[in-house]
Formats: structure tokens, sequence, C-alpha cells
């Protein structure tokens, strides 16, 4: 039956419906009806997403457009509700907990990120947030279930929750300005503080008897490939692209090194590196800079009007679950342009020599690639550029196989323009920037490898720490984040270099100059890439 509703309405029906379901999600994204709750999260709340998401599945496969744009937009919302579908055989709701931790943390650290409101209106929207938290994370521990659960994953989900009280007692406190509204927010914070050290004495106990596997399986993998990320292709051949691929950028790493052991050249590269965590914020920022004036001088983007990327400390709680930058969009919904280039703190309880390694695996010679990646013209100018464009579903709702595509791109983009062999120190300088560029790309190959190679049962977790370390320049203590991140997000890992190289693919096909094809497909959104190739080509 024809949906007889008008593409849209009904896309703004959905974004409603989407919203009242996700209220964190709608409040990351600028929607300030949404900042007073966190959501609901019983098994019910869980199940009717599932129900009510099949239904607007149904709506839109029913839903017909002539009109380019609007067919993308109905597709990218299949895509979407494909893959919530797929990923229901998968709960993540009842396996893993940085679910509920992520849908505290994040709202709250954005709320005084983007500081949408007045400072009196924003205390109060987190005081009400603050106070769900206890019932945040009871359906936390009624839900997770130990036959489901992995211990990896719910050990690595407690260091998260044993930063909480940290965060909401001392960062969330500091950021007030009135003495008044700080001793109110000081206060409220007190009950969530308890919360988050409840949870993490349970889920230290909990990881003893969890016995669930975080392996998603080949079948599972490959159906999100296919219908969500519209790809094409299944867990098996991703695979093969992630041994060809790592094959061709190991003989390119190896010209560079001007030897065999690349492996060796990195490690010698990585013994300058920033002294403190501090100095590697301040020279993240010095190399941001440059690459935004490269891209102006030039000519390769055009920048959003008011946009500005801030170069800061990752966030505490994110601290212990990720070793590497990370960058956070302004809100999508608002004139906002201000974006947060996440600098990688190691956690406060860190030894001298587990932060050595961080600053180590944030080498002198790998900050020019990491900066474009995170900031000009990677995730920063492309969610800025985006978040100036017209078309609301596609700020809501982006994959990882173009966003993080697009900022791998986006190195290899800045390599043809010569920007590596540029900027601070001499020729030696210079090559080991172009060697750490490369190496960044061969480290998002062995990444396809070893992601799929997890997830169907291919490779152990000793196994993929090794493949890591031997095979790209990660530090041993890197590694194990890394790793662990892998076995708790199935295919996000290899969504880097297949897009990148999608991207090229569509470039080769594209008739107008740079700057024409990359502010289209890069504002066209963070498409699946299917759809990114007909955005970008007009078919």
């Amino acid at each position: 039956m024809t949906e007889t509703t008008t593409p849209t309405r009904l896309v703004d029906e959905f974004l409603a419906w989407h919203f009242d379901r996700n209220p964190g999600t709608a409040a990351l994204l600028g929607s300030l009806a949404h900042d007073h709750t966190l959501g609901d999260f019983d098994a019910a709340s869980f199940a009717a997403h599932e129900r009510e998401a099949g239904r607007w599945l149904d709506r839109f496969a029913a839903l017909e457009t002539a009109d380019h744009a609007e067919s993308i937009d109905r597709d990218l919302v299949l895509a979407m509700l494909r893959g919530v579908r797929a990923r229901a055989t998968w709960p993540a709701w009842r396996r893993d907990p940085a679910l509920y931790l992520s849908a505290v943390l994040y709202p709250l650290h954005a709320a005084f990120l983007n500081r949408l409101r007045p400072e009196p209106e924003l205390v109060a929207s987190v005081i009400t947030r603050l106070a769900q938290v206890p019932g945040v994370f009871a359906a936390a521990k009624d839900n997770l279930d130990p036959e489901l659960a992995s211990p990896l994953i719910v050990r690595r989900a407690a260091a998260q929750a044993r930063t909480g009280r940290s965060f909401v007692t001392r960062t969330l406190v500091a950021e007030v300005a009135d003495p008044d509204l700080r001793a109110r927010l000081a206060a409220a914070a007190e009950p969530a503080a308890e919360a988050f050290d409840d949870l993490a004495a349970f889920l230290d106990a909990f990881a003893g008897t969890a016995r669930g596997d975080w392996r998603m399986g080949e079948a599972l993998y490959s159906t999100l490939l296919r219908e969500q990320e519209v790809l094409g292709y299944g867990a098996a051949e991703l695979h093969e692209r992630g041994k060809a691929a790592y094959a061709e950028l190991e003989a390119d790493i190896r010209a560079v090194a001007g030897q065999d052991d690349w492996h060796a050249a990195m490690v010698a590269l990585q013994d300058d590196h920033p002294p403190t965590p501090e100095a590697m914020r301040a020279e993240y920022e010095a190399e941001t800079l440059r690459a935004r004036a490269f891209l102006v001088e030039h000519g390769l983007v055009t920048l959003a009007e008011g946009e500005e990327c801030r170069v800061v400390p990752s966030p505490a709680f994110q601290r212990p679950v990720l070793g590497v930058a990370s960058y956070m969009a302004p809100p999508p919904l608002t004139s906002a342009r201000v974006g947060h280039f996440f600098v990688p703190f190691p956690p406060d309880d860190f030894t001298a020599e587990q932060t050595t390694q961080r600053l180590r695996t944030n080498a002198r010679s790998q900050l020019a690639t990491i900066a474009v990646h995170e900031a000009y013209p990677g995730h920063h100018w492309h969610l800025s550029w985006l978040a100036a464009q017209d078309r609301p579903v596609r700020k809501v709702f982006r994959t990882p196989y173009f966003a993080e595509g697009w900022a791998l791109y986006s190195e290899r983009l800045l390599r043809e323009h010569g920007y590596f062999a540029t900027g601070p120190g001499d020729a030696a300088a210079a090559r080991g920037r172009e060697l750490a560029h490369v190496e960044a790309w061969l480290f998002r190959a062995a990444r396809m490898v070893v992601d799929t190679a997890l997830h169907c049962g291919d490779m152990t977790v000793e196994q993929a720490r090794e493949f890591m370390t031997t095979k790209s320049s990660l530090t041993p203590g890197t590694a194990v984040a890394e790793i662990d991140r892998y076995c708790a997000w199935p295919t996000q890992a290899p969504s880097y270099l297949t897009g990148a190289l999608e991207i090229l693919s569509i470039r080769e096909e594209f008739t107008g100059s740079p700057r024409e094809f990359h502010d289209t497909i890069a504002g066209s959104g963070a498409l699946p890439l299917g759809l990114a190739r007909r955005a970008a080509l007009g078919r």
C-alpha cells in the first residue's frame, strides 16, 4: 500500500517521534524541547521502540517520490530503520552497560560545552536530568542479562562508571560561574554521584557472573553492512578488501620510510613527542590552525560562516575507554558552529609509563595527520558545513562509513596538495609527517582486517592486540583500549578506510572542481556510501 503523506511531512513526523524516543540524542543535536529528560530505559520502552520503528519502516518503504533529494532522505531513513531491525537481534540494552552511561554522560557534558541556554536555565535543566540518573542506572541493572553480556564489555563500562562521581561533582560544578547556582548544582550532583558509585560496584560484581560473547557473528555483521550501510557486500568481502588495502599500503609505507622495517622507523619517530598532555594539546592547536590556513590558501572547501574548532582535553569520562583523539560537532539543529577537538588525555590513574605511551602515540610526526582528520578539512569542517545545510534528516542520521571515511579522505587530499611536506622543522620532520600519514591509512586497513576477524570468530583479543602493535604503530597500552573498543562497537572500525576509498571512487566520476566536489558531497550529509554516490553525482 502506497504511503499518502507527503515526503516532507512524513520525515517531520518521524523526526518528532525519534526525538521523543531519544531525548538525549535530540538534546545533543540542539533540541531545547528535549534537554530536560534523559528518557525511558525500562524493558517495555525498548520493546515499544522496536515495534514502532517497524511501523515506520513499513511507512517509508511505501513512500513514493520522484524528487531526487526526497528519495535520498527516504532511503536514509530506511537504511537506519533496517539497522534498528537487524540490531534488535543483538540487543545492546541487554548486553552493554555503556549504553546507559553514554545516555547520561554525553548530554550532560554537551549541555555546558554548547551552552544553548542562559546559565540559570542551563543549570535548571542539568539538575532535572541529574535527578533521573539513579533511575537510568536502576534500569541498567534490571535489563542487563548475564547470559548475553560479555565480561570484557562489562569491565570496560565499569572503568567508565568510576569516572562518574568526579564528572558530576567536580567537572560539571566547575562550569558554573554563579556561586548560588554552583551550590545548587553541587547538591543535586551528590545523589547522581552515589548512583555512579553504585553502578560501578554492581558492574564489578556483574563482570564475574557475565557469560555472554562480545562477538557479533558474520551473519548480523554482513546484514548491517548491506542494509544499514548500503555497501552491497558483507563481512567476508570487507575482510578481503582490508587485506588487499593493507598489502598496497605496506608497499607505500616502505617506500616512504626508505626501508623494509617501517615499523622501526615509526617507533623511532615516537621518541619525539610532546612532554606533557597539556603540551600535546597546545601542539595540536597549532597544527589545527595551520591546517585551516592551508585550506583557505588552496581554496579546497567553503568554510561555514562562524565556524570555530576548539582544541581541548578529552572529557575525563572518555579517557578510560578511548585512547585516541575524537571530535564533537556543533549542535546542527541550532545556529552554533563551534566544534570541539578532544585531545586524548590519559586517565587520572595512569602510571607515568602509561602516560608516556599515550604521548608516544601522539608523537610530533603524527600530529599533522590527526589534526587534519579531526579538524580541517576532516570532522570539524565537514560537520560545521553540514550543519549549515537544509536537509534536517541528514543532520540527524549520520553513518561513520561516510563521516570517518571523509575524515580519512581529507588526509589523502592534503597529502596530494603537499601539506605534509610543509610545516615546522627540517626535511627530516617533513618525511616524518609523510610517513605518519601513510601509517595512519595503514592503521585503518589493519582495523578492517582485525574488526571483521574478531567478530567473525577468526581472531582472539590477544591476537588482535599483537596484530595492531606489529602491523601498525600503536603502543601496547593504546592497543588495549583500541581492541576493547572494537569488541564493544562492531562494524565501526572498518568504516574509515572503506569510506575513504569509496569517496575517492566517487571523485573520479565527478565533473566539477575539487572545491565543488567537496562542498557537494560533504554538504549532502554523512550518508550511507551508496546514497552518498547518488547525492554527489545526481543520479
